[in-house]
């Protein structure tokens, strides 16, 4: 024993100083990023005069980040900025702001390529039917209902044949539906990496992107990002890269003349003439065919895209714009002053029945650069194929130009002085060096597989505000301090002080774990962290219980220390374990919130559980024998006595507590029929004001001035790219669909902040006023799609489940199981009930949003943990005394383990109380809905766990004398 006893200790501090190692490499990434990062706010600062909400404030912290992104700031392991910047534990849109964007990539553009369907009318007809159908029916299954229309517009169709690049011959329609979709699946997975390829290049730390369900919609959250229109222009490239032959406006000029009679004759046009809409006339010997401004443009445009245009230009012949303008100055005769125009110039492009000269897909490199003959530019590598088809087109067009198109738009069109060899070119165009960056980022990263649309785009600052997360760190810290005292004062100041060192090295572990996963802390990520810490305490708990009963009966110190750790296990393990299956699945079926939470406490458990069966025994090895180690007694004079051989007949009390749990419930669900739940915008929608202010303002003192005018409605402040700007969030008559309301908000937002915006009219402030007032304001659905919800709601269903099968594989007996999911589903219910009873009359939020699933999930694994003890014990007791009647077994139990039960819920209760009254408005709906959890779970694993589990083993009852 002595010998398995020392080798276990041995394996156990190998592994602790192994992790030492690897959570200290990891994390110091995360320090070395805070550094610079510092750096950074402080040269910025200067930069901008102590503006921190200023555009040259942004410019020169960027300025900075990028001038040190390649520079080795790791000196000792050789690492730069960058790669530092992405190895740290990464911070969540709801603590650090960012950008949420939904992009969609287009479906039928997708289906033209497949189909090659250019000028089929019969395809564009089913396109068109298609959009109305799914805008209609809000299906998500685009392909399936193209095909259903198809089929009802052309009933003779063959789709093999329609789709022939794609489907195989004699395949029917049904297999080749199917063959689509997983096209369409490839290619929208295609243009998922293609974002996350230009995501990383940009820069940014931690993004989550993900395929959502709807077809060809993909979700990017960026954390951190400030240059929010550089990233919606790099979002939506395409990347199709192309380059293109050209007309000279000599060769063209007949044609545009032919155009021009032809506009003029005709009674019927809007527009008489192409040529009065150009703000300049080409050149000859060039392909520029005239010069327009942006406004002039489109009315160009749709002269170019018209049939007459069509008819009289060559079919061959492709008019592009520049993509960047021309300053030009010129005079007003109105007012006989020099004014400044941006005009851009028309280029013609020769192409090939459509197509370019050649296709950008050959190109595997392009890096950035700069000459002082070219400015910044871009240098581009082909492969080998590439590079002969080059060397031929550039044969081809000696002495005369090539444009080289991106996305439509011609960067450049060079004159070809010479044959152009081995692949190389390059790409100029009055470029930046931002414009060279993003370009070469995205002719690196690929093409997209078709245009990409920003459906939805959000620009959100810090969720919980800079207050509320100093707040709640405080509030944390303080926790942890009293939780630390709290533990001293109950077990002695060495098995306290040795627990505490475990909540530690516990913390310390599950941050460098998730530094080294990359991961992103988020809000429910924190939850699982709190949980995983109350676990930890948990498992001390019933280690020093178990060591504190072994003193009773007579064992030496190290013995009963031996004997604590041994009995402690098969309890701390199986509550941990269940936990673990748990966040399992809700990792791997779970969305959003629900994976951050799943994240964080697997990790925090499997280091709770290591720090506390492990760790904390090899510091009772290594000092057993000293004389202060001999002398502990895990008592003090306040915990001496406490809860010690109590009798309470837990299970005669069983019908009043079946009695009471039956009211509750019966009132929750009167409750739910009658009040409903206070809906957050997560799940049912609203509407979203951006609202500009000329100063700073504290987003509570805005929500504490409308939630009034608000009744019955959810309602949220949060800040928007800094501190001067909010986002108003309500979900306040919601279901109505009429003019009137937007009406109505608008005027309640506008009397609620008139000490905030002065005298200005109610005009200025919803529409005109560009510098305060409204900005923008949108209805929105819910942020958790119903998707979404169903996979939460399946998740948890299967967590269940699986905890349900692995109680029943452990303990070999189906009572336990049913107690347990009875526990756990009367205490879930329980607190929807309470938030469902007293929202509107509490003084704070209580809403039912992505948090409160968070909360819920979190009560969960904490009820989970408590009953398992107590069944633990139960299983035990039995072993021991097999003969006695299973009724006082489970009183007997229950008794045992009350100091652990209430020792384990005063100590979580600490943490959650200093959190809820220090940790800001923002997090206390959420602290609240754990404090109620914790209290009610520890009750229902007394009064509903013990009692179901009795009255379900009908084995053990069978022919028992009733209470």
């Amino acid at each position: 024993m002595q010998s398995k006893g020392t080798t276990g200790s041995a394996i156990s501090g190998v592994i602790a100083i192994f992790l030492v190692l690897v959570c200290l490499f990891y994390l110091s990434f995360s320090w070395v990023t805070k550094r610079y990062e510092d750096k950074a706010t402080e040269y910025a600062m200067v930069m901008s005069g102590g503006d921190a909400a200023s555009d040259s404030y942004k410019k020169a912290y960027k300025n900075y980040i990028d001038s040190i992104g390649k520079e080795k700031v790791y000196p000792v392991l050789g690492y730069t900025f960058n790669q530092v910047q992405k190895m740290g534990v990464g911070l969540g849109l709801d603590l650090k702001g960012g950008m949420n964007v939904i992009l969609q990539v287009s479906v039928p553009d997708i289906l033209r390529s497949m189909a090659n369907a250019e000028g089929n009318k019969t395809f564009n007809a089913v396109i068109s039917a298609t959009d109305s159908v799914v805008k209609k029916t809000k299906t998500s299954d685009y392909v399936a209902a193209f095909f259903k229309e198809y089929q009802r517009i052309d009933p003779s169709a063959d789709m093999a044949v329609v789709f022939k690049n794609v489907a195989k011959r004699g395949e029917n329609a049904a297999q080749v539906e199917a063959t689509v979709k997983q096209e369409v699946k490839d290619r929208v997975a295609s243009s998922t990496n293609v974002l996350r390829n230009r995501i990383d290049q940009f820069g940014v730390v931690s993004p989550n992107i993900q395929e959502l369900e709807k077809d060809g919609q993909i979700l990017l959250e960026l954390p951190g990002v400030k240059e929010h229109d550089r990233v919606r222009e790099l979002l939506k490239a395409s990347a199709n890269l192309e380059f293109y032959e050209v007309y000279t406006i000599d060769e063209i000029q007949s044609q545009l003349m032919a155009l021009e009679n032809a506009l003029r004759s005709d009674s019927t046009a809007n527009v008489n003439s192409i040529f009065a809409y150009f703000d300049g006339q080409g050149y000859p010997g060039t392909p520029i065919v005239g010069m327009a401004t942006q406004a002039h443009r489109e009315v160009i445009d749709s002269i170019l895209e018209s049939p007459v245009a069509a008819r009289i230009l060559p079919s061959n012949l492709k008019l592009r714009w520049e993509v960047k303008p021309q300053e030009v100055q010129y005079t007003d005769t109105a007012t006989n002053t020099t004014r400044k125009a941006e005009i851009y110039q028309l280029i013609a492009l020769k192409s090939n029945n459509g197509k370019p000269a050649l296709a950008g897909d050959v190109v595997v490199s392009a890096t950035s650069d700069f000459d002082n003959m070219s400015g910044n530019y871009v240098s581009m590598n082909m492969n080998s194929e590439g590079a002969k088809a080059w060397a031929r087109v550039t044969q081809n067009n000696l002495g005369k130009p090539v444009a080289i198109v991106l996305d439509d738009h011609v960067y450049s069109y060079p004159r070809i002085n010479s044959v152009i060899e081995g692949g190389r070119s390059q790409i100029t165009g009055q470029f930046t060096v931002e414009d060279a960056k993003d370009l070469a980022n995205v002719l690196k990263s690929g093409k997209m597989a078709a245009k990409v649309d920003i459906i939805s785009d959000t620009v959100i600052g810090p969720s919980l505000g800079k207050q509320a997360i100093h707040d709640g760190f405080l509030s944390f810290v303080i926790a942890l301090v009293l939780l630390m005292a709290f533990m001293m004062f109950f077990y002695g100041f060495i098995p306290g002080l040795v627990a505490n060192m475990g909540l530690v090295c516990n913390l310390f572990f599950t941050f460098g774990i998730l530094a080294s996963f990359q991961a992103v802390l988020t809000l429910p990520g924190i939850a699982g962290i709190v949980l995983a810490l109350g676990m930890a305490v948990d498992a001390n708990v019933l280690i020093f219980e178990r060591a504190k009963e072994e003193l009773r009966a007579g064992k030496n110190i190290r013995q009963a220390i031996a004997d604590g750790y041994s009995n402690a296990f098969s309890a701390i393990f199986d509550s941990n374990l269940t936990s673990v299956i748990t966040a399992v699945i809700l990792l791997l079926y779970g969305t959003g919130p629900i994976k951050g939470f799943a994240t964080t406490l697997i990790i925090g458990i499997v280091c709770s559980f290591f720090t506390a069966v492990f760790l904390t025994r090899l510091v009772f090895i290594g000092f057993g024998k000293t004389a202060p180690f001999q002398r502990l007694t895990f008592t003090t004079k306040l915990s001496r006595n406490m809860l010690t051989n109590t009798k309470i007949n837990f299970l005669g009390q069983r019908k009043v507590s079946f009695t009471v749990c039956g009211i509750l419930v019966l009132i929750v669900v009167a409750s739910l029929f009658l009040r409903g739940m206070n809906q957050g915008i997560d799940f049912s929608g609203g509407r979203n004001y951006v609202v500009q202010f000329d100063h700073p303002v504290k987003t509570h003192e805005i929500q504490s001035k409308l939630a009034p005018s608000f009744p019955n409605a959810s309602l949220s402040v949060i800040t928007i790219d800094n501190d001067t700007k909010v986002r108003i969030s309500t979900n306040y008559k919601i279901n109505e669909e009429t003019d009137g309301v937007d009406r109505e908000i608008t005027e309640i937002l506008y009397n609620g902040l008139k000490d905030e915006i002065g005298n200005m009219s109610l005009e200025d402030f919803s529409t005109t006023n560009e510098n305060v007032g409204i900005q923008s304001s949108q209805k929105v659905g819910p942020t958790i799609a119903a998707d979404m919800k169903n996979d939460a709601y399946i998740a948890v269903v299967l967590s269940l489940i699986a905890m349900f099968l692995y109680i029943l594989l452990r303990f070999h007996n189906v009572a336990f199981s049913v107690g347990a999911l009875a526990a756990v589903a009367f205490t879930a219910f329980t607190i929807i009930g309470f938030y469902s009873l007293f929202w509107g009359i509490l003084p704070f939020s209580m809403e039912i949003d992505q948090t409160f699933i968070a909360a819920i999930l979190t009560v969960i694994g904490y009820q989970i943990n408590d009953t398992v003890v107590v069944f633990d014990r139960v299983r035990e007791n039995t072993q021991l005394y097999p003969k006695q009647d299973f009724f006082s077994m489970i009183n007997m139990s229950i008794n045992s383990t009350l100091s652990r039960t209430i020792m384990t819920s005063c100590s979580t209760l600490l943490v959650l109380l200093c959190i809820f009254i220090l940790g800001g408005e923002s997090i206390r709906s959420f602290t609240f809905a754990m404090l109620f959890g914790v209290i009610t779970g520890t009750l229902a694993t007394i009064y509903v766990a013990a009692p179901v589990a009795y009255l379900t083993d009908r084995r053990r009852n069978s022919g028992k004398k009733a209470a």
